[in-house]
């Protein structure tokens, strides 16, 4: 069973690896520039999802590999109190939505996850984005799906299981940060004679 799950996630990384790398690294200089001149990025998906937003905003807000300045980055489901007021007042699909509308400025980025691309709040808050002038990107499971569609770029896994669609979506998380970090010119420290 292991051996399939392997098998799975090397093939999908395989697939996907020259246009993953290619556009982490475009999408790395982009972000670097908008949050080294001020701006931030959101990022919100749900459950593993979520995680992996998470654990996007924390690599910028504390460091990936080596030191650097705090980026601003902000997880839209990390505030639970907004998250369930927005959820109970206006409906679960408005809650990343309502979020970028409060948070998002015109230049900012918007990183949106979702396994099956059709999570509904996660579309809302691309859609909510582009009303802001944010730009807008995605991980996604296989494409075509709705929330690549509705986003300025988005990098589409194609893979048979949402766990292999989930553990490529990390692998990404981390090549975006080593392509924000290079870009920011963040080198790791001389060793001490």
């Amino acid at each position: 069973m292991n051996r399939q799950h392997f098998a799975a996630l090397r093939n999908a990384l395989t697939r996907i690896e020259d246009i993953a790398s290619a556009r982490t690294e475009s999408w790395g200089r982009h972000l670097a520039g908008v949050l080294n001149g001020g701006g931030r990025l959101l990022a919100c998906g749900n459950g593993g999802s979520a995680a992996e937003a998470q654990h996007l905003t924390g690599e910028l807000v504390g460091r990936f590999l080596h030191e650097r300045r705090p980026l601003s980055a902000i997880a839209l489901h990390a505030d639970t109190s907004a998250l369930t007021a927005i959820g109970n007042d206006y409906g679960g699909h408005e809650s990343f939505a309502r979020q970028v509308f409060a948070h998002g400025r015109p230049g900012d980025v918007l990183v949106a996850l979702s396994t099956s691309g059709a999570s509904r709040n996660v579309v809302s808050a691309a859609k909510a984005a582009h009303e802001v002038g944010m730009t807008a990107w995605a991980l996604t499971g296989p494409a075509p799906n709705t929330l690549a569609a509705v986003c300025d770029d988005a990098i589409a896994v194609e893979a048979p299981s949402v766990a292999t669609v989930q553990e490529i979506h990390l692998a990404l998380v981390h090549a975006l940060c080593i392509a924000i970090d290079h870009a920011l010119g963040v080198v790791a420290p001389k060793p001490q004679l």
